[in-house]
């Protein structure tokens, strides 16, 4: 009876806005302590958790996307993008798509990139002939465009939580680097046709080339160019582990940002680093605690009977699938990514390689997913982030938000269904 009682308490707490990490911690202590198992285990979780190598890269890569988000990184991509593709029938929106892609990628899916890009590329898209809500749903639906590309914090966080379950074939966070270049790319690429049909009626200005503009964004641009090279390039050439390529990022971003642009006074960086900080020091404690009530699971043989459960009712692999990306969908429009990810990952990981799915495919499964989430109704994170930035009422948000979503979720089809997109990389 008092153990009912207080899984009710829990359940209140949870309710009332309780931090998820205490909900978290207190579930796996319950339930190890009705299990008999000693509760050192979750300090045990903590400190192993707190040794994983690949760690590092999280809060240098997470400090390296603040300190762009500070910056006028955002300008300046914007103007050299459109200088190279502002000539293309319905340049300005593939523009728009190419430059939120890349700085989600950097400064993760936090709303930064509706904040700071929507600002330049709302009023932009409005007066080159889009329409409003052609143009409210391009910037809210695009805020969490670059999950999958490098250096993505969500990705890194699904390397390390399969990376500690081992299940199935090693993971680590370069392969899930490379696997979601791909995929990224024929996500941008997919919104990119979109525009061309639902503008085709619309007469839109186009830019001719000029050599002298694309020279002047490449220099403006020109320390901020090589970011993709040093994560990409450095990892893929052997040169850096993933680890020593955050360090290197975060140290050059902070150099240019602070000494050559001068666009960051060195008394605000502490301040920028403490909050950076806040941020990762949540994510680690939800984490660390999250694998302690994983390790319950497991001891209790949770993915077990569920899969026993889901291969009772589903034995095709193909229908998992499709039922996993309406789970996830479903998962993603509830909750944030960082808790999507620590909460249903460990579970879902187990099951899925007992139906024969790659890790490191079913990581780029789920990022997609929540990508899609993130923008989808009634509770989307950039839905509302978007409603408060562009003071438009939310209802008015879903309506502008749903074509993108059916083509994204088209695109999560294509990911779910072919493997090769996302391995092909991992597999050479």
């Amino acid at each position: 009876m008092t153990l009912y009682l207080l899984f009710f308490f829990l359940f209140l707490a949870t309710i009332l806005g309780a931090p998820l990490f205490v909900i978290i911690v207190s579930i796996a202590m319950l339930g190890f302590y009705t299990a008999g198992i000693d509760l050192s285990n979750v300090a045990i979780e903590l400190y192993r958790i707190a040794n994983t190598p690949m760690l590092l890269a999280l809060p240098l890569f997470t400090l390296a996307g603040y300190v762009l988000g500070e910056s006028r990184t955002s300008a300046r991509l914007v103007r050299l993008t459109y200088a190279f593709l502002g000539w293309a029938p319905n340049g300005l929106a593939i523009v728009a798509f190419t430059a939120c892609a890349f700085f989600t990628a950097f400064t993760g899916a936090t709303g930064v990139t509706i904040v700071a890009l929507g600002a330049l590329l709302y009023p932009a898209l409005t007066e080159n002939g889009y329409s409003e809500k052609f143009s409210l749903g391009l910037i809210t639906t695009s805020g969490s465009l670059g999950i999958l590309l490098p250096p993505s914090l969500p990705l890194i966080i699904y390397g390390i939580i399969a990376g500690q379950m081992n299940v199935g074939p090693a993971v680590e966070i370069k392969d899930l680097f490379y696997a979601g270049v791909f995929p990224g790319l024929l996500m941008v690429a997919a919104l990119s046709g979109w525009s061309f049909v639902a503008n085709r009626n619309r007469r839109i200005p186009t830019t001719r080339f000029s050599a002298r503009e694309a020279l002047g964004a490449v220099r403006e641009a020109v320390w901020e160019i090589p970011l993709p090279f040093f994560v990409l390039g450095g990892i893929y050439s052997g040169y850096f582990a993933v680890s020593e390529t955050a360090a290197v990022t975060a140290l050059y971003v902070l150099i240019v940002e602070v000494f050559v642009y001068k666009e960051i006074p060195i008394k605000k960086v502490p301040d920028i680093m403490r909050r950076s900080m806040i941020l990762v020091g949540g994510i680690l404690l939800i984490l660390g605690v999250s694998m302690a009530s994983t390790n319950y699971l497991i001891d209790v043989e949770a993915p077990m009977k569920l899969f026993e459960l889901i291969q009772a009712h589903v034995s095709s692999k193909l229908m998992f699938l499709l039922l996993l990306n309406i789970l996830l969908l479903v998962v993603g429009s509830i909750l944030d990514i960082f808790s999507a990810l620590i909460i249903m990952a460990p579970l879902i990981i187990p099951v899925a390689a007992s139906y024969g799915v790659h890790p490191v495919h079913l990581g780029i499964i789920f990022l997609a997913n929540m990508q899609i989430g993130y923008s989808t109704p009634p509770v989307g994170m950039a839905l509302f982030i978007a409603s408060l930035k562009f003071q438009k009422p939310v209802v008015e948000l879903y309506s502008a938000a749903i074509p993108y979503i059916i083509i994204l979720f088209a695109a999560v089809l294509v990911i779910t269904y072919w493997p090769w997109l996302s391995l092909f990389l991992i597999s050479n």
